[in-house]
């Protein structure tokens, strides 16, 4: 039977540790948004030994390429992107202090891999409900690669960000859950 949390970035291995496939989770704090071309930036960057936009310890990336801010709102439409265009850059963002990111779709072995190995969980957020979901950002600023554009590194200050794990730090996926019969 799936729980409910409400949970305060930056995430603790205890967090995590507490968390199984299925659960329902509301996020508050910091959360760092990040597509592939800026998970390569990032990615170079460390490479080359710089630091990153944005502090790795604890962190919560979400996949997103919002769109403009409506006059009196931080941010527009703000829907989850298909993760698994950032599936060669997540174990290494995880084994750096990642705790979660936030997306769509299926992972692959290695970054249920990399969840497992570094304590990480994977939250899935509704796509096609961009809209509903920006109601939970209070706050939003490019801190990083702004010719990106919508895929820039942006901070969002977040409160109630409703959340499902789809992958947790144990090997369990919803998406491989079985469905009971419901009568």
């Amino acid at each position: 039977m799936s729980k409910e949390y409400k949970l305060q970035t930056p995430l603790t291995d205890e967090d995590v540790e507490k968390l199984r496939a299925g659960d329902k989770v509301l996020l508050s704090g910091l959360v760092y948004t990040a597509r592939d071309a800026a998970h390569k930036k990032i990615v170079t960057a460390l490479e080359k030994g710089e630091e990153p936009p944005f502090p790795l310890q604890g962190a919560v990336i979400y996949y997103v390429g919002p769109s403009p801010a409506p006059e009196g709102r931080p941010i527009g439409s703000a829907g989850p992107t298909t993760s698994y265009r950032m599936d060669s850059f997540a174990p290494y963002l995880h084994s750096l202090g990642v705790k979660a990111s936030i997306g769509k779709g299926k992972r692959n072995q290695a970054v249920k891999d990399a969840l497992q190995t570094h304590k990480g969980v994977y939250f899935g957020a509704t796509g096609g409900a961009g809209a509903l979901i920006s109601q939970c950002i209070e706050k939003a600023r490019v801190i990083a690669y702004e010719e990106l554009g919508p895929e820039a590194v942006r901070v969002l200050k977040v409160r109630d960000f409703p959340l499902l794990v789809i992958n947790d730090a144990f090997g369990g996926e919803l998406y491989a859950m079985p469905r009971l019969p419901t009568t």
